[in-house]
């Protein structure tokens, strides 16, 4: 039974100054198991023919596209390690499944496929897992969220001169290296966590670690260093651009909310703090649904292949307090272009000129 607080309409908060994209607010009695109640449970109902199916579906393009590159002439290899790299990224999507346990009932089967499914990425599962488990917990808060939380003006200015260029770079045309910069940071140091968290993330790195000792210096020698940049390096690379591009299309927009902590409201955030973003039919193909994003926030346990039938739930019970977009070039300009600092009552807006800027912007 649907509570009545899940139809009520749409209405603007104006009680502090009026953000720039006004949106409809939920009302904030309104919790998340009420948008949870409106879906229809075989949503949550894992199948594992579609799951595993959907695993060897991407080992088998990532081999076939391996297999292009190593015999195809130089003119075919740009579309071969997109589609290369696609397959990493799709085998990535599968991970992010066993990451939220949403893969398998047997955790031991969870944590087992999403090792090998990163092998291709060099990405250490647990500290994923365990870091991910966090910005789906504290979704678009800016005081907690650990994925493209936006810096205010002032922590801007009052950051290190390297940390700004850093903010500069992935907040504008070099976007595409955020989530290179990301994994680096924030998946190799197991001394930040303690107890069982710190054992898994250390052994999630040690056997990253393990893969590249071995494969690195056995790749070289069997196809020399060409091989390993033209059938593993570039093929990461389009991997990081579709992982950065998609993460930051899924939280990023002029008119997305970032609260802090005294503001945050977790119904609001899962709900509202997401894009659903349409993408190439191939890509969707590739990766999963992944794109199918608002639904996985209300819900991480929903696995990919129902993602689709949870979002038809949504646009049927909420559907005003759902953004769509499209992927493209103008969308990139308009996130690049815009979305740089933020302010807790006006939101985004981009860098300033000069190296002080318009303080009336500070949040």
């Amino acid at each position: 039974m649907v509570k009545s607080a899940a139809i009520s309409p749409p209405s603007l908060d104006l009680t502090v100054d009026p953000p720039r994209y006004p949106r409809p607010q939920l009302d904030r009695n309104i919790r998340l198991k009420d948008i949870l109640d409106t879906f229809p449970k075989s949503v949550f109902v894992k199948n594992p023919l579609k799951a595993w199916g959907g695993f060897f579906i991407n080992i088998a393009l990532v081999s076939l596209g391996w297999w292009g590159i190593s015999v195809a002439p130089w003119y075919l290899l740009a579309p071969l390690w997109i589609f290369t790299g696609t397959g990493f990224f799709g085998l990535f999507i599968i991970a992010h499944d066993c990451g939220h346990r949403s893969f398998a009932n047997r955790k031991w089967v969870n944590n087992l496929v999403g090792h090998i499914a990163l092998i291709p990425c060099i990405y250490p599962f647990h500290p994923w897992r365990i870091q991910h488990n966090l910005h789906h917990k504290w979704t678009n808060n800016l005081d907690i969220d650990n994925t493209w939380n936006p810096f205010s003006l002032e922590k801007f200015e009052n950051s290190p001169q390297w940390q700004q260029l850093l903010y500069r770079s992935v907040r504008g045309k070099l976007w595409w290296t955020g989530s290179i910069i990301h994994w680096a940071h924030q998946h190799f140091r197991w001394g930040q966590f303690e107890g069982k968290e710190r054992q898994q993330f250390r052994f999630s790195v040690l056997f990253v670690v393990a893969v590249i000792a071995i494969g690195a210096p056995l790749l070289i020698a069997t196809t020399g260093v060409w091989g390993l940049v033209k059938l593993w390096f570039v093929p990461w690379m389009v991997f990081h651009f579709w992982l950065s591009t998609i993460t930051l299309f899924h939280h990023t927009l002029p008119e997305n909310p970032f609260d802090p902590s005294d503001r945050w409201h977790e119904a609001g955030a899962q709900l509202m703090g997401s894009v659903h973003c349409k993408y190439p039919w191939w890509f969707e193909f590739i990766c999963h649904d992944i794109n199918v994003h608002v639904p996985h926030h209300v819900c991480s346990a929903i696995p990919w292949y129902n993602l689709r039938q949870a979002h038809a739930s949504l646009e049927e019970h909420w559907g005003a307090y759902i953004v769509k977009r499209e992927f493209s070039w103008s969308l990139i300009q308009e996130v690049t272009a815009t979305c740089h600092l933020y302010d807790r009552d006006t939101g985004y807006f981009p860098f300033p000129r000069g190296v002080q800027g318009d303080r009336s912007h500070s949040g």
